[in-house]
């Protein structure tokens, strides 16, 4: 027994070393990848405001989001709802890596899912069930997300839904169509509110396309920002530097592939933000 210790010993030391090489050499093959991509990184600027892909090392590709809509009698004539949700190959409350992520804001309960209803400023959700409220009597939409810790959105076919939901006493007396959620869409996500400190740095900007992609000769996001305008012919977030403290105003609009806005029920957003040192 102690010859065959003896003998497996050192195969057991060869592997070991194998094994760690082996996680050196992919470490440094994705290090070299990581910089290769980051080294080209489409970068705009204009009147000192300076747009810059972001480039999220973690790419949550098979991750996935479930969602239910579950009401009552009471939530609904009360404008609410709940919503649950199950994700797969992603972790809610966890942190996101934020390697080559400069100093944008994040969020210290982790992960999480965007809500926005009606194109309105986002609610975040950090467990899998919610209720939210609709504001209003009505027909809304109902877009849902996952979110990086950083606020990136999840930007893969399987890890958003979208639905409508009708609330409000007016149900029972109004008649509201089946809401077309096949033309291409718009929704604004980051940023948001106010920025103080290092946050103002590097502000995250992100929104969600529904039904559409970007690209040269195709649909476009155009963002103009205090009076700049970019085209965007990617989607990703983009890093907003050189921004002015006090306050920034940000519209963002779909084109079509001749420049036009896209006639569609979500195409243009805005919004304004605060910049505090």
């Amino acid at each position: 027994m102690k010859k065959i210790i003896l003998l497996a010993l050192p195969v057991l030391l060869i592997a070991l070393v194998f094994s760690n090489c082996n996680r050196k050499a992919n470490a440094a093959s994705k290090n070299t990848s990581d910089n290769k991509r980051t080294a080209t990184l489409t970068t705009m600027t204009k009147n000192g405001i300076t747009l810059t892909e972001l480039y999220s090392p973690e790419t949550f590709d098979n991750a996935t989001l479930e969602q239910a809509l579950s009401t009552n009698t009471e939530d609904l004539d009360s404008n609410k709802f709940t919503l649950t949700f199950k994700t797969n190959n992603y972790t809610l409350g966890t942190q996101t890596s934020m390697t080559d992520i400069k100093t944008c804001a994040n969020s210290a309960q982790g992960q999480h899912i965007h809500c926005i209803i009606d194109n309105e400023p986002y609610s975040a959700l950090y467990n899998s069930t919610a209720k939210l409220n609709a504001m209003k009597d009505g027909q809304h939409t109902v877009l849902t997300f996952l979110s990086r810790s950083y606020h990136e959105s999840i930007k893969n076919k399987n890890a958003f839904s979208l639905t409508s939901v009708i609330t409000g006493t007016s149900r029972y007396t109004a008649r509201y169509a089946q809401p077309d959620f096949s033309k291409p869409m718009l929704f604004y996500s980051r940023p948001k509110g106010t920025y103080t400190g290092i946050e103002t740095d590097a502000v995250l900007l992100d929104f969600y396309l529904v039904n559409c992609d970007l690209s040269k000769d195709g649909y476009k996001v155009k963002a103009n920002i205090n009076g700049n305008e970019f085209i965007l012919n990617k989607w990703c977030g983009y890093f907003m530097e050189g921004l002015p403290i006090g306050e920034t105003n940000i519209k963002l609009t779909l084109l079509d592939k001749n420049g036009k806005q896209v006639d569609s029920p979500y195409s243009y957003s805005e919004r304004k933000i605060t910049l505090k040192k």
